[in-house]
């Protein structure tokens, strides 16, 4: 840790910065076709944890 500087903090930042900024510019612009294509995986995950669920309830009452 003795030679990290200044400036590869200041190097980090505005990477950091860069890549988030990045990230959320590219769901934005895809958010769309994720809703196309994956709007039925989490009615999917939604069903399977209920019936998980109920079946955890069902064998604790019998």
């Amino acid at each position: 840790m003795e030679n990290i500087t200044t400036g590869h903090w200041i190097f980090a930042g505005i990477f950091m910065v860069a890549f988030i900024g990045y990230l959320v510019w590219s769901y934005r612009k895809d958010s769309g076709t994720h809703k196309m294509h994956y709007g039925i995986g989490a009615k999917v995950l939604l069903t399977m944890i209920v019936i998980v669920f109920l079946v955890f309830i069902f064998k604790r009452l019998f």
